[in-house]
């Protein structure tokens, strides 16, 4: 069974990640379905699309869109699924809703996709953790390698283009390629800044 125009994937685990062990207790840090912060992304590909090629193939690990696994309130203030919902824990996914695939240990970005880690601020005057619309090109992409700028490469991007993501206990920022504006030169003492909540082991996208 395949769709023509969607993808058929199950989540990795819960469809939300509201739970943590501690010293052996459950503690619940969420309980609002609304919460988008801590809605499961990541998912196994159970089939591809029969319309179109794609990178993407049937056991790749996945990253998508929050809204595929998220549940609402209706008209009638039911908590309902999403409308994503196939069939006993499947869903639909557009190819747009994709925002990263696993194959074997590395992840690539889906189209015009790239994922940015900012940098520690330096500045000692400031209350900022880290500099503003300037990280490191983590997951990149061919459009960008082919303007020269790869993974690795300290880059400039542009102002409120800050969708955050949390990828191998990593927070990166999710953009796309025209949103990168300058590569910069290391002078030498960049650090990469990840916080330490990104690291926490009950965050699992």
């Amino acid at each position: 069974m395949r769709s023509v125009f969607d993808f058929i994937i199950i989540p990795d685990g819960k469809r939300y990640n509201n739970e943590i062990n501690l010293n052996g207790d459950k503690l619940i840090v969420n309980s609002s379905i609304e919460n988008f912060k801590l809605i499961n992304r990541k998912a196994t590909v159970l089939t591809v699309p029969t319309a179109f090629a794609t990178p993407i193939q049937e056991g790749d690990k996945v990253i998508v869109h929050h809204n595929i696994f998220r549940r609402y309130y209706n008209h009638k203030g039911e908590e309902v699924d999403s409308s994503r919902t196939f069939d006993d824990n499947k869903y639909l996914c557009q190819y747009d809703q994709i925002y990263l695939y696993k194959r074997m240990v590395k992840w690539n970005a889906v189209g015009e996709r790239c994922f940015i880690m900012p940098i520690k601020n330096k500045d000692d005057w400031s209350l900022e953790p880290e500099q503003k619309n300037k990280g490191i090109v983590k997951i990149g992409n061919k459009t960008l390698e082919s303007l020269g700028i790869y993974e690795g490469d300290l880059v400039g991007f542009k102002s409120n283009r800050e969708f955050e993501f949390i990828v191998d206990k990593q927070r990166l920022y999710c953009m796309e390629s025209n949103d990168i504006l300058v590569k910069y030169e290391f002078k030498g003492n960049e650090e990469e800044y990840n916080p330490s909540w990104a690291k926490s082991s009950w965050w699992v996208n």
